[in-house]
């Protein structure tokens, strides 16, 4: 395995992985869009953790065993089985007539995504070299920006014209264009298997208590079990926060939390503490995801670029002064800014933790999805857990969400710091 020569094979990896990019990016929107209307006709209110838990258990249900499936069927095979399984988790959700059925749709599509992302990422590690690796996830950032913007209404247009059913299909070309374009630019190679895997299916086993059980102290168990699932796949000296790829791993679980915990509850922050319109709510939303993704554009062009921590402190700051004002004028500045400071760092931490010569690329890239997205689940599920709390023992809703936002504010403190280290 080596580095490509920048040529076709590269570029057509490169295209793919940023054009996947911009798939999730159209399936998140168009999901988040269509909710309403599946839990109305599935009279599933009662029962959203049903259809918002099925891909994220798929995903982490898939990363302990993305290696073992690549070696035994390798890349061509494994593509067949990811597209087979998002197609079918595709037909599911989509002729679905009660929550758990949706719910066993989305948890395929989970799957076969959580395959792919692991081989896209250990390809990309292998193949690519640094400066091109940058400029992907420049690219990759940026895909972001037009579905926040257009996914959207085009969505709502759907519904209304075909039905949430037919419009659960947007994303279908781009996927499959994504995957067909990366397994097709690497050579067909076969990967030894990562970690024995022990250990490491209790994610799937703690991640589900987590997001499903409506009992604070289950919740509480499920997310000790999967942590140490999530450890025995991070490599060692992560929890020591070893210099280096362990380091910014630990940095990138630590964002995860803060940021994509902080980012789920701001329209509920803004409606709720700060008494804003929901369309002024959805302004800021999409404030911070312009920023993030235009200044990661912009820093990719520069010569110069300044440290993680210094992108993370700002953010920080960001999320401590939202929990703090009741301004919207300054919510809208002060986010907007938070999503500049993680365009800024994203990138630097993103790159070394996915560098490092004698962590083999399938392990690396399968670290480096679970700690960001077990860190962004964690900090969704404690936002909500610490509200709840408060809330029970008697403060305001605002006052709870003070609290939520101070958490956050700290777990990104937390992120500034380590990030000192990679």
């Amino acid at each position: 395995m080596g580095v490509m020569e920048r040529g076709r094979g590269a570029l057509a990896l490169a295209s793919g992985v940023v054009v996947l990019e911009f798939a999730a990016a159209v399936a998140t929107f168009v999901f988040a869009t269509l909710l309403p209307a599946v839990a109305a006709e599935l009279r599933a209110q009662a029962h959203l953790g049903l259809l918002l838990a099925g891909a994220t258990l798929g995903l982490f249900t898939a990363l302990p065993l993305a290696s073992r499936v690549l070696h035994r069927l390798g890349p061509g095979r494994t593509l067949a089985l990811g597209v087979l399984g998002y197609l079918g988790g595709l037909a599911l959700a989509a002729t679905a007539r009660s929550p758990l059925v949706f719910g066993a749709g989305e948890f395929l599509n989970g799957f076969a995504g959580g395959l792919l992302a692991v081989y896209g990422m250990s390809a990309v590690i292998d193949h690519l070299d640094d400066a091109l690796r940058a400029k992907v996830v420049a690219a990759s950032s940026a895909m972001w920006i037009l579905p926040a913007l257009v996914a959207p209404p085009v969505t709502l247009l759907l519904q209304h014209a075909v039905g949430w059913r037919w419009t659960l299909l947007l994303p279908l070309p781009f996927v499959l264009a994504g995957r067909l374009l990366v397994v097709r630019a690497v050579p067909g190679e076969t990967r030894s298997p990562g970690r024995p895997l022990g250990r490491t299916l209790l994610i799937p086993v703690g991640v589900a208590t987590l997001v499903l059980s409506p009992w604070w102290p289950a919740m509480l168990g499920g997310a000790v079990v999967a942590t140490v699932g999530v450890v025995a796949i991070l490599p060692e000296g992560t929890a020591r926060l070893r210099r280096g790829a362990p380091a910014s791993l630990a940095a990138l679980a630590l964002f995860g939390a803060g940021y994509f915990g902080a980012h789920a509850m701001v329209t509920v922050l803004l409606t709720d503490g700060y008494h804003a319109s929901i369309g002024q709510a959805a302004a800021v939303l999409s404030a911070g995801s312009l920023a993030w993704g235009l200044s990661t554009l912009v820093i990719s062009r520069l010569r110069w670029a300044p440290p993680a921590w210094a992108g993370l402190a700002i953010t920080t700051a960001a999320t401590l002064t939202l929990a703090v004002t009741s301004s919207f004028p300054v919510a809208v500045v002060v986010w907007t800014l938070g999503g500049m400071g993680i365009g800024l760092a994203y990138p630097r931490v993103y790159l070394s933790a996915t560098t490092d010569s004698s962590i083999p690329a399938t392990e690396l890239a399968t670290a480096a999805i679970t700690a960001e997205g077990f860190g962004a689940l964690f900090g969704r599920a404690a936002g909500g857990a610490v509200v709840s709390l408060a809330v029970g023992a008697g403060l305001a809703v605002p006052h709870a969400l003070t609290i939520a936002y101070v958490v956050f504010g700290i777990t990104l403190a937390g992120a500034t710091v380590v990030a000192g280290r990679t």
